[in-house]
């Protein structure tokens, strides 16, 4: 993604992998072959892998500088995490140089969000030093929602997958060292940083809005992983905490941005990755922004 300015802010990728990644079939449970080939045509040729089947998935962190802050938004999987399959793919020193080369060292970050606290959104939170993990970014804030935080603690307690490891290796290291905010849904860092919240994926799913000179740029963080999911709103993937509740915050967020100006900003969503989306009767097109 080439870098966006909105306003006074630019924003820019930092990518961990990028490729054909899951079978569409395999991923949403409301999967229909003959649904999915007739927007085929309409959806962006970068967004699919006819030959091999395979959606095309890019892993990456915004990193958005204001006049006052250097921000990182989700933060992929990190190194060293002894993930299973798929998150086990080499070059995850690929997310390191990209930052650095933006001119960013880890010392340099002042916040950190995460849209919520799954495996692939939280994993360079921290880094692993002398045996224990401690924050990647010693002078950052990071910003969790306190429900989501308290549920994941409350299923880590007990032992569920997830969270499975990621709370203990990405999400506690960062509150025993004091630089979590736990933060409810309203919450606010100044007039150019907030949060919508967009719940289901997980327990308290929000995506972070950028204000700047009277526009809008929004990352949404895993509120749709696939262009698919703007023509089926109603596609969860099999990995929602609350599918249901996960297509409602969809549609009711993709309705809200209709035929606007805003600049979404999808995780996952390969390169050009921004665009907007448009209407499409009940359904919605979205849009790569290309120029």
């Amino acid at each position: 993604m080439r870098q966006i300015r909105i306003g006074d802010i630019t924003i820019d990728a930092v990518i961990e992998r990028e490729g054909p990644w899951r079978r569409p079939q395999d991923f949403f449970p409301a999967y229909d072959e003959a649904v999915f080939q007739r927007h085929l045509p309409s959806m962006a040729p970068e967004v699919f892998d006819a030959a091999l089947g395979m959606m095309v998935i890019t892993y990456q962190t915004f990193v958005v500088r204001t006049p006052h802050h250097t921000i990182l938004v989700d933060t992929c999987t990190g190194e060293h995490k002894g993930h299973p399959p798929p998150f086990d793919f080499p070059g995850k020193e690929r997310w390191r140089n990209e930052l650095f080369a933006l001119g960013i060292g880890f010392d340099k970050v002042d916040y950190v969000f995460c849209t919520h606290l799954h495996i692939d959104h939280t994993g360079w939170n921290t880094t692993l030093r002398d045996g224990r993990w401690v924050p990647t970014f010693p002078n950052a804030k990071y910003i969790f929602h306190k429900n989501e935080y308290a549920v994941w603690e409350a299923e880590h307690a007990r032992g569920a997958n997830p969270p499975g490891t990621v709370f203990r290796d990405n999400c506690l290291p960062i509150v025993e060292a004091g630089q979590a905010l736990l933060v409810d849904d309203d919450y606010a860092l100044d007039d150019t940083i907030t949060l919508t919240p967009t719940p289901g994926h997980s327990p308290c799913h929000c995506c972070v809005n950028i204000f700047s000179r009277g526009r809008r740029a929004v990352v949404t963080g895993d509120m749709m992983h696939h262009v698919i999911q703007c023509r089926e709103p109603d596609w969860s993937p099999r990995v929602d905490w609350d599918p249901k509740q996960a297509a409602v915050s969809r549609r009711k967020f993709l309705s809200s941005v209709v035929d606007t100006d805003t600049l979404i900003l999808p995780i996952h969503f390969p390169n050009p990755t921004a665009g907007r989306v448009t209407a499409d009767g009940a359904r919605f097109n979205y849009r790569f922004q290309r120029d």
